[in-house]
């Protein structure tokens, strides 16, 4: 009993110290990478940028992103993750800052590729961070309480954009979306200087926990990676030849396509279904956001209280799919809505469930490695997604058709973790109550 309120607290005190910070960490940065899609409601004319340059510019962050993903981990392993990821935060935050100088397709695709090269090896770093702090059975929900920011980033970014939209528009000589880009950039640059402060490297150094807590919390993580060492894969070689990695790579391919589509066009999807103005459009965009985040939060602490995995990717996987495909049919504006609600839940819960599971069979340097290279794969989606929606509706005029092609991808993503995460089997992956009693391991990912 004693053990079992001493672990309590520890990961109630390392929960309140690291994720905020984390939280923030991954708001911003996903702020920055998707405030692109309500700048495009002034940028886009001024510009005279179409729907398909748009959507190709909006994707290209990713070919940036790409190119120096893998390597980015490896230099993660030599420098650590407290000055990696500051360093990262403040990079990104500069280039971001300078999407502010655009003045055509051509210097706006430059600077979307710039900026992917920034922020490459951000979100493999901050999976690897975690994995140092919380073991296999509580690591759905710490990911899903910090990647939730992805998601609240849209909820805090909708109306901080729409206001910037209005009210600073021509301030300085400046349009509101320039400014957009100039104070979130500049948000980044700050959070990379106060990481850099504040991110304890590892539980080891922990000084804000009692010298009991963190021996107990060091052992404790010793015991998650020699377990995890019994079954997984600890070099960057070992990573790479696991067909596994590879498959969890094109599943979240598929289902980016879906969340990057959708999240990257949401305000001018919106701007369709209504008539208001752009702050009202930005308020709007944030509901079906506000939704998924909450849905990343309970769908990973569920998934964490009962062990179980597949079927918490899986599902909301399939309820974004249907989502998208009932907002490519139904009549009026307020179902559309309603459907583009569903749709943003359905692709947004599952992320902190799926990506505890490649720690529970990489270790070290493959779980560094691994982590990037399923990052890598999937991230082209972050261009597909985009591009393919402003292609299709520059061809059709609406967004109709993208709708189809989004959901179909979600459905294939939906049917592919149905199989692959059937093969896998946590190394050491219990449930909190049977952690604690030291029972034997759990069943497979089922």
């Amino acid at each position: 009993m004693v053990i079992v309120v001493l672990e309590d607290s520890v990961y109630a005190k390392v929960g309140r110290r690291i994720i905020p910070l984390l939280f923030a960490l991954w708001l911003v940065n996903f702020l920055d990478r998707a405030n692109v899609g309500f700048a495009a409601l002034q940028m886009n004319e001024e510009l005279q940028l179409s729907p398909a340059v748009y959507g190709f510019g909006a994707g290209a962050f990713f070919f940036g992103y790409l190119a120096l993903e893998v390597p980015a981990n490896m230099l993660l392993l030599r420098y650590g993750a407290r000055r990696w990821i500051a360093r990262i935060a403040i990079t990104w935050g500069i280039v971001s800052m300078a999407q502010a100088l655009v003045v055509g397709p051509t210097s706006f695709v430059a600077v979307r590729v710039a900026l992917g090269f920034a922020e490459a090896g951000f979100l493999p770093a901050m999976l690897y961070y975690l994995t140092l702090w919380f073991p296999a059975e509580r690591r759905a929900k710490a990911i899903g309480q910090a990647m939730s920011a992805n998601v609240i980033a849209i909820v805090v970014g909708a109306p901080l954009s729409g206001l910037m939209l209005t009210y600073l528009d021509g301030m300085a000589g400046l349009g509101g979306w320039q400014w957009l880009f100039v104070v979130e950039g500049a948000l980044a640059v700050v959070l990379g200087f106060v990481t850099l402060r504040s991110l304890t490297e590892r539980p080891a150094e922990a000084r804000w926990l009692a010298e009991e807590e963190r021996s107990w919390l060091v052992a404790r993580m010793a015991e998650d990676a020699t377990a995890a060492g019994a079954q997984g894969h600890h070099s960057l070689k070992d990573a790479l030849r696991l067909p596994i990695v590879y498959l969890l790579g094109a599943l979240y391919f598929c289902w980016g396509i879906g969340f990057y589509g959708v999240t990257l066009w949401a305000p001018q999807i919106v701007a369709q279904l209504s008539s208001g103005s752009m702050l009202q459009t930005s308020l709007l965009t944030a509901v079906p956001f506000a939704l998924g985040a909450v849905a990343v939060i309970l769908n990973g602490r569920h998934s964490d209280r009962t062990g179980e995995r597949r079927w918490h990717v899986t599902i909301p996987l399939l309820t974004g799919a249907l989502g998208l495909a009932a907002g490519s049919v139904v009549p009026g504006a307020a179902a559309s809505f309603a459907a583009l609600c569903v749709t943003v839940v359905g692709v947004s819960a599952g992320l902190g469930v799926f990506w505890s599971v490649p720690s529970q069979f990489l270790v070290g340097r493959a779980a560094a490695g691994g982590l990037a290279v399923i990052n890598t794969i999937s991230s082209f989606s972050g261009f597909c997604g985009p591009y393919l929606v402003g292609f299709v509706r520059g061809s059709t005029g609406s967004f109709t058709a993208a709708m189809v092609v989004l959901g179909a991808s979600a459905g294939v993503a939906a049917l592919l973790s149905v199989v692959v995460l059937r093969q896998l089997r946590p190394a050491g992956a219990k449930t909190p109550a049977a952690a604690r009693a030291g029972l034997p391991e759990g069943d497979p990912v089922a």
